[in-house]
C-alpha cells in the first residue's frame, strides 16, 4: 500500500483554515511569544552546488622499508609523519549558501567520511599495523594493534542487541580488539610467545681500538720500562633465517708493537676469521616458530582493515540517526509553535468571555497556565533543535572554530520514502548474510587463526634445545723479525726456531698475513651438537596449557558472537516490521484528522460547530503529522539497524571504503528510500 509523504501543501491548508477561522471570529492574528523555527525552503534544483574539490592526500605503505639505494643513510634517518589535517574538506563550503548549510543525507555521509574525527583516529590504525608488519619481518616481536571502535562523536550512538538506534549525549571507546591487546575482552597473554628468534636483518658489528700500555720491567734482559702499542680492528656479521638457521662470521685483526727484547716480531700482525652455521633441530626448528610474528602481524593488518570498515559502519549509523533526529527536531519546533498559537488564542477568547461574564475567571487562569506550559515546551524544542544542529556540525567537521560554520544553520534537504511493499527476505538468509559479513565475526575468526599459530609455536617451545653447528676458521701472523735466528753454537740473544712464514724473510706484510687465512696455513674446523634440557620444564608446560585455554576461550567467544548476531538480526527485522506498521497507523491518523477538519469546516459554514472545535481539529492534525514524521524516522533508523546487523550497511549505502581510507569521497553515497525535499517540509 502506498504511504504518501506529508506535503507542505497540507501545512499551508491547515494554516489557511486557521486564518479563516480567525477571520470568522473577526480576530486578527496574535503576535507569537516566540518565533517559529520551521525548516527553510530547500534550494531550487538549478542551484545545485558544484562538486567539491578534493584535497591531495599522499598515502604511504609503512610495511615496506626505506631503500638504502641510492641513499645509503635512509635506513638510519627518521621519517617525518605529517601533522594531522584539522581543516574541513572543501565539500562543506560548497554546501553553504547565505549562511546556511543545505544538507542531504548523502552529503552528510560524504562529509562524515572526509571529516569525522572518529574515522580520522581509526585511520591511523592502518598505518600503525603496517609498522608492526615491518617490525615483524625483521624478526622482532610485535607491539600489537588497537582495533577498537571509537565512539566519541557527541550525540552519536549505535543500535545493539536491544535494537534501539538513537542519539545520546556522548560516546565511549569500545574495548579494543587485536593481537597484543585482546579481542572482545579475551585473554591474550601467550599470543606470540615461543622460541627465541634471531634477527632476520643482518647485523654488522665492528670494534676499532688503540691502546698504549707502559709497565716497569722485572727482567734484567728487558728495558726498564716496557711499552706496548696495540691496534685492534674486529668485524662481525650475524643473521637469522626463517628455518631456524643462524649464520655468524667474525674477522679480527691486531697490530702489536713492543720494545721487549724477548719478542720475536715487533711490530706483529695477527689476523683470524671464523664462519659458523647453527641450525635448530628441536626447539625453534621450521618456519612456523620463526615466522610467527610475521604471520600474526599480517593477521593484525587484516584485522585493522576489518576494524576500519566496522568504524565506518558504526559512524555512518550514528550520522544517519543524527540526521533524522535533526529532521524531527525541526518538526517538533513547528508543532510546539502551533500549539502555543492555539493556547494563546484560547487565552484571548477566555479573557473576552470573562469580561462579559459567560465563564468564571478561574478559566482564564487555567488558560494562562496552558500558555506558560506551551511556551516552556517551545523553548525546550528550540534548544533541542540548536543542540541537534551543533551535534551534526561537530560530527561532520574536523573543527567548528570557524565563526561562519559555528553560526550556520543546518537545513536538511532529504525526506524519507517508505516503499510501497517491503522486500521479503527469509530470516535465515539475513542471518547467513550477517554471519558472512559482520566485521566483528571476521575479526574474531582472524584472531582465532592467530591464536592457533601462536599455540603451535608454544608447543614447539616445550622441546629441548638441540643445535647442530659447523664452523671453519683460519689465522695468520705477520710483522718484522726483531732478533736474528741462532746459528752454530751461539744461542745468546737469538731464537733457535723461526716460524715458517719468516724462515726465508725478515718480515711478512699484512697481505701475506691475510693470505695465510685462506691457504690452509693454520685452519680450525669442526662440527658439533649443543643440547640444553630444562628439567621439569614447568614454565613451558604452563605456557602451553595457557595458550590452549586462551584458544578454547576464543572459540567460545566466537560462538557467543554468532548467537548474538542471530538475535540482533531477528530483532532488527522485527523492528522494521513494527515501525512500518507504526508509519501506516500514523498515516491513517493523519488522513482521519484531515477528513475531520474538512468535515468540521463544512459544519462551521452552517453554524453547527465552533471555531474552538476547528482549532482543536487543526491541533490534532498537526500532532498527527508530527507523529508521522517521528514514525518515519524510527522506520528509517530501523532499516539502518537492519543493515548494520547484517553487515551490509556500506554495500546498501554505496560507500566506497577506498574513499573513506583516503578521506576523499569521489563516489557520493546513495541512501535508499530517501528523496530530495521538494518544499519546505523535511
Amino acid at each position: 500500500m502506498s504511504l504518501p509523504l506529508p506535503r507542505r501543501s497540507a501545512v499551508i491548508s491547515r494554516s489557511a483554515l486557521l486564518s479563516k477561522a480567525f477571520a470568522i471570529l473577526a480576530c486578527v492574528q496574535l503576535p507569537l511569544a516566540l518565533h517559529a523555527q520551521d525548516i527553510p525552503p530547500a534550494p531550487a534544483p538549478q542551484t545545485v552546488p558544484a562538486p567539491a574539490q578534493t584535497q591531495t592526500v599522499h598515502l604511504q605503505d609503512y610495511s615496506k622499508p626505506r631503500l638504502a639505494f641510492p641513499h645509503v643513510l635512509h635506513p638510519y634517518q627518521p621519517q617525518e609523519v605529517a601533522q594531522p589535517n584539522l581543516g574541513n574538506s572543501p565539500r562543506i563550503d560548497s554546501l553553504m549558501r547565505d549562511g546556511k548549510i543545505y544538507l542531504s543525507i548523502d552529503d552528510a555521509i560524504a562529509l562524515t567520511l572526509e571529516n569525522n574525527l572518529d574515522i580520522d583516529i581509526a585511520r591511523y590504525n592502518l598505518n600503525i599495523a603496517d609498522t608492526d608488519y615491518l617490525r615483524a619481518k625483521s624478526g622482532a616481536n610485535i607491539l600489537g594493534v588497537n582495533a577498537g571502535i571509537v565512539q566519541n562523536t557527541p550525540g552519536g550512538g549505535v543500535g545493539g542487541l536491544g535494537g534501539t538506534v538513537g542519539s545520546g549525549t556522548g560516546g565511549t571507546t569500545v574495548a579494543p580488539s587485536g593481537v597484543g591487546t585482546g579481542t572482545n575482552g579475551l585473554v591474550s597473554s601467550t599470543l606470540g610467545i615461543g622460541s627465541t628468534i634471531t634477527s632476520f636483518d643482518p647485523i654488522v658489528t665492528s670494534t676499532l681500538q688503540l691502546d698504549r700500555s707502559d709497565s716497569e720491567s722485572t727482567s734484567i734482559d728487558s728495558a726498564p720500562i716496557l711499552s706496548q702499542n696495540t691496534y685492534t680492528a674486529d668485524f662481525g656479521y650475524a643473521q637469522g633465517f626463517e628455518w631456524g638457521t643462524t649464520l655468524a662470521a667474525g674477522f679480527n685483526n691486531t697490530h702489536f708493537a713492543t720494545n721487549s727484547p724477548l719478542s720475536l716480531l715487533s711490530p706483529a700482525i695477527s689476523s683470524n676469521f671464523q664462519v659458523r652455521v647453527t641450525q635448530n633441530l628441536l626447539q625453534g626448528f621450521g618456519s612456523l616458530p620463526n615466522t610467527r610474528f610475521i604471520r600474526i602481524a599480517k593477521n593484525n593488518r587484516e584485522i585493522s582493515d576489518v576494524a576500519f570498515r566496522l568504524q565506518i559502519i558504526t559512524t555512518v549509523d550514528q550520522i544517519e540517526d543524527m540526521y533524522w533526529d535533526l529532521v524531527y527536531a525541526y518538526e517538533n519546533v513547528r508543532v510546539q509553535q502551533e500549539a502555543l498559537t492555539y493556547a494563546q488564542k484560547a487565552l484571548d477568547d477566555s479573557r473576552q468571555q470573562a469580561k462579559v461574564g459567560t465563564i468564571p475567571p478561574i478559566q482564564v487562569v487555567s488558560a494562562q497556565s496552558t500558555v506558560s506550559t506551551d511556551q516552556q515546551n517551545l523553548i525546550l524544542a528550540q534548544n533541542n533543535l540548536e543542540l541537534e544542529k551543533l551535534l551534526v556540525k561537530n560530527a561532520l567537521s574536523r573543527s567548528i572554530e570557524d565563526p561562519v560554520l559555528a553560526e550556520a544553520d543546518v537545513i536538511p534537504t532529504s525526506t524519507m520514502q517508505i516503499p510501497q511493499e517491503e522486500a521479503v527476505v527469509p530470516t535465515q538468509d539475513l542471518i547467513n548474510q550477517a554471519l558472512d559479513h559482520r566485521a566483528e565475526l571476521v575479526e574474531s575468526r582472524i584472531d582465532l587463526n592467530s591464536r592457533d599459530l601462536s599455540s603451535k609455536a608454544v608447543r614447539n617451545a616445550m622441546l629441548p634445545s638441540l643445535d647442530a653447528f659447523a664452523y671453519y676458521s683460519g689465522s695468520g701472523v705477520g710483522g718484522n723479525v726483531a732478533l736474528p735466528a741462532c746459528s752454530g753454537a751461539a744461542t745468546s740473544g737469538c731464537y733457535t726456531s723461526v716460524p715458517p712464514p719468516f724462515q726465508n724473510t725478515n718480515s711478512v706484510g699484512y697481505g701475506g698475513t691475510l693470505n695465510q687465512l685462506f691457504n690452509g696455513t693454520a685452519p680450525d674446523k669442526g662440527i658439533g651438537l649443543t643440547l640444553t634440557i630444562p628439567l621439569r620444564n614447568r614454565e613451558a608446560q604452563a605456557n602451553q596449557v595457557r595458550a590452549e585455554l586462551e584458544y578454547r576461550q576464543a572459540q567460545v567467544r566466537l560462538h557467543q558472537l554468532e548467537n548474538q548476531v542471530r538475535i540482533e538480526v531477528r530483532n532488527a527485522q522485527f523492528d522494521v516490521k513494527q515501525n512500518r506498521a507504526s508509519v501506516l497507523a500514523a498515516q491513517y491518523a493523519v488522513d482521519f484528522a484531515r477528513q475531520t477538519l474538512d468535515a468540521d469546516q463544512q459544519k462551521l459554514k452552517v453554524g453547527l460547530t465552533t471555531t474552538t472545535a476547528i482549532l482543536q481539529d487543526a491541533s490534532v492534525l498537526t500532532t498527527s503529522e508530527s507523529n508521522l514524521v517521528s514514525a518515519k524516522a524510527a522506520y528509517e533508523k530501523s532499516r539502518v539497524e537492519l543493515d548494520r546487523a547484517t553487515g551490509l550497511l556500506l554495500d546498501h549505502t554505496g560507500i566506497d571504503v577506498a574513499d573513506a581510507t583516503r578521506g576523499q569521497v569521489t563516489h557520493l553515497p546513495q541512501v535508499p528510500y530517501v528523496a530530495p525535499r521538494q518544499d519546505t517540509s523535511p
